[in-house]
């Protein structure tokens, strides 16, 4: 062997080797990372890019045939990472834009490396006709996934997201969905093609089974896109193929039509809706999607303010809160999000990074057409698999390996497309010693460069926050010395280690087995990184928030209350802010503060009962009665509301007949636990009438014979007037 050849093999298998561990991503999970569902995943494709990417380079200094081609996709997706580059570096956030956080792993970080993904694989995979082998190796990767989906269906395994909607090795079960809806494609893409009977057979069931599992999913908007490829794929081999196979495409939108048909007429039948997979299908409606369209219309109103470059990747929350509908009360309180791809991308990179992601999509499906060597079938599904795509990113935001499959089926178009650039192709081959003496060795430097600082530091802090936030044998101390180390060295995902700080100082601060030095060390360590934080991003509502609950824990009321006011300047219309703010007022003392704050947040929402509640205890701690009578008759239907934000205000304003009331409608349910009875005598011994107390202990002991020993000891207590 040549020298030229080794040099050559050893960076063809390099970069050849670490594409085809990709498709493995989906089936790691860091355990040990804080957000192991997505840090191992993301830390593990990035570093298998950067090591393909240097061993890309290798080959295409070596040989011309590597080399970049020309073609309209990857212009379009070049263009796309240089504008968010610039929208990116606008962001009021900007190092959050380029890095991201653990929670997502996005940002611009990942974006150049889907670029390196496309421009090497459809280099190498092109010329060394691996392509179809490549998707083969997905599709059984896909194929444990799909063994692990069957296993929580059956109940062998847990769904990590708590419910019925699988989830398999994602943690997420809109996130397996898009997995799910590329491979039914991909497969059906592949069996159309082949040859050998047995494998063309065992693809045509791993999309029926993909397809199906799917449905478990209960993914609305990705089941809605399966019914749309496979209706758009029936109609284009109507148009375009020959007899024999548009009549199997006409049977199939038959066969598709009557489905959709049966299961609307039936959508109320009690087989339905004793599925909850199916019930949630059902149950799709123009009010389910309210909340999507009020988040994607705040997005609207936030691009028009950053029409040019956006908010930059991770900057929707600035949006959120900006332009924050009261009605959104009862949802998650914070969207990072819009939930709809196509509008977060108009919002990260203003109106040129939405033209630029409509571009990939469009150049793609015109030049599969229009130029692509593929045969018809297989152009069919490959349309059906970016269509489908398409539709699903109406209603769901992307996740890593929707990019990762988006950018390959992009790659692999490319790499049919593109033309030679007569300036590359020019410049001269690189020498087989040279190769050996330079290349080999700069690629791999660069490679464990790129490996240490993008990755390295990002995944001991994933890991070391795991650390500091479990309780260990050590102690309390243990712990907060983890966290000051990790405040002092990070240099990723810094808001979500503070925000983890302010976490573990609130529960110290409540903690019995905790010393007052503890507990003094790990809020005063709040305070300062949390100061920090709102110093770098003062425009940041959550980060006030944040610091407030600092503030909170470490007993500083005052200081609390002027971080939730800033908040409130940012986001005047989120109700939650006005219930923090009447809170903090109500603990300091100031009633009136406190009523006026909880009046704004339900004159923000006065549907919801919720707030209602805290309107009517804000009147209460004023001592105005008649008014919070009036707020619950009309929310209630009544005064004797069960709701602890009303026993408190009842506790603190010395209301004891309202008091006993409602923890004797407590206490008088059926099946009411022991702790109702203690409270309802607590009740009765501040009111004064100890009689009552001691006769309500004695009750909940013979009801709760296990509770004879504490009983004792309050009655005891009861009777020495403590």
């Amino acid at each position: 062997m040549t020298n030229e050849n080794t040099v050559k093999n050893i960076a063809k298998w390099t970069a050849l080797g670490a594409f085809f561990l990709v498709p493995l991503t989906p089936l790691i999970v860091a355990n040990s990372y804080f957000f192991p569902f997505i840090t191992g995943k993301a830390f593990y494709f990035r570093i298998l890019i950067e090591i393909a990417v240097a061993g890309w380079a290798v080959l295409a200094l070596l040989d011309k045939e590597y080399r970049p081609r020309f073609s309209w996709i990857g212009a379009a997706v070049t263009a796309f990472v240089v504008w968010m580059f610039v929208a990116d570096a606008f962001a009021p956030n900007a190092a959050k834009a380029f890095w991201s956080n653990f929670e997502r792993m996005e940002g611009w970080v990942l974006l150049i490396h889907l670029l390196g993904f496309f421009f090497a694989a459809s280099a190498v995979l092109r010329k060394e006709v691996k392509w179809r082998a490549w998707f083969l190796t997905s599709l059984c990767a896909s194929l444990v996934i799909s063994g692990y989906a069957l296993l929580q269906i059956s109940g062998s395994l847990a769904i990590h997201q708590g419910s019925t909607r699988i989830d398999a090795t994602f943690g997420n079960s809109a996130y397996l969905a898009i997995y799910f809806l590329f491979n039914v494609f991909i497969a059906l893409w592949l069996a159309l093609t082949e040859k050998i009977s047995w494998l063309k057979w065992s693809l045509v069931a791993l999309a029926v089974l993909e397809g199906v599992l799917l449905f478990f999913t209960e993914t609305r908007g990705a089941i809605l896109a399966l019914l749309g490829a496979l209706a758009l794929a029936a109609l284009l081999t109507v148009f375009t193929a020959g007899k024999r196979a548009r009549r199997f495409a006409v049977i199939g939108l038959t066969l598709l039509a009557l489905a959709s048909a049966a299961f609307y007429t039936a959508r109320t039948s009690t087989f339905v809706q004793n599925s909850p997979a199916l019930a949630r299908i059902a149950a799709t409606s123009y009010a389910d999607g309210s909340t999507r369209f009020t988040i994607w219309q705040m997005a609207l109103r936030g691009a028009l303010e950053r029409p040019l470059t956006g908010w930059g990747q991770e900057g929707f929350n600035y949006v959120f809160n900006k332009y924050y509908d009261p009605s959104l009360y009862q949802q998650e309180p914070w969207f990072d999000r819009a939930h709809n791809a196509f509008i977060d991308w108009l919002s990260a990179g203003g109106l040129p990074g939405f033209l630029l992601y409509l571009s990939l999509f469009g150049s793609a499906l015109c030049l599969l057409w229009r130029h692509s060597e593929l045969s018809r079938p297989e152009r069919i599904a490959l349309t059906a698999a970016v269509v489908g795509y398409a539709i699903h990113n109406l209603f769901v935001f992307d996740n890593l390996y929707s990019y990762i499959y988006f950018f390959a089926l992009l790659a692999l178009v490319d790499s049919q497309v593109a033309r030679p650039i007569a300036k590359l192709e020019r410049a001269p081959e690189l020498d087989s010693s040279l190769g050996t003496a330079y290349a080999l060795p700069v690629a791999a430097v660069a490679a464990i460069g790129l490996i240490w600082f993008v990755n390295v530091s990002g995944m001991q802090t994933a890991s070391r926050l795991i650390t500091a936030m479990t309780p260990t044998s050590a102690g309390i101390k243990a712990n907060i010395a983890a966290f000051t180390d990790l405040a002092a060295h990070s240099s990723f995902a810094g808001q979500e280690v503070r925000e983890q700080i302010v976490s573990f100082a609130a529960a110290v601060s409540q903690s019995t087995q905790a010393t007052n030095e503890e507990k003094q060390q790990a809020v005063t360590l709040a305070i300062t990184e949390m100061q920090k934080q709102v110093a770098a991003y003062p425009l940041d509502a959550r980060e006030h928030l944040q610091l407030s609950y600092a503030y909170r824990a470490a007993g500083d009321g005052a200081n609390a209350l002027k971080e939730i006011e800033s908040a409130i300047a940012l986001s005047p219309k989120k109700e939650g802010f006005w219930i923090e703010a009447g809170a903090l007022a109500w603990d300091i003392g100031d009633a009136k503060a406190a009523q006026t704050s909880f009046a704004t947040a339900y004159k923000l929402g006065p549907q919801f009962p919720a707030l209602a509640v805290y309107a009517a205890a804000g009147n209460l701690a004023v001592g105005d009665t008649a008014a919070a009578d009036a707020i619950l008759l009309k929310t209630f239907g009544t005064t004797e509301v069960d709701n602890d934000v009303l026993a408190v205000a009842y506790y603190r304003t010395k209301d004891w007949p309202r008091l006993i009331g409602l923890w004797k409608a407590r206490a008088t349910k059926p099946g009411a636990p022991v702790e109702s009875w203690f409270s309802l005598a607590a009740a009765y011994y501040m009111s004064g009438d100890k009689a009552d107390a001691v006769a309500t202990i004695t009750k909940a002991v013979a009801l709760y014979p296990a509770a004879a020993a504490s009983g004792a000891a309050a009655i005891k207590q009861i009777e020495a007037g403590k």
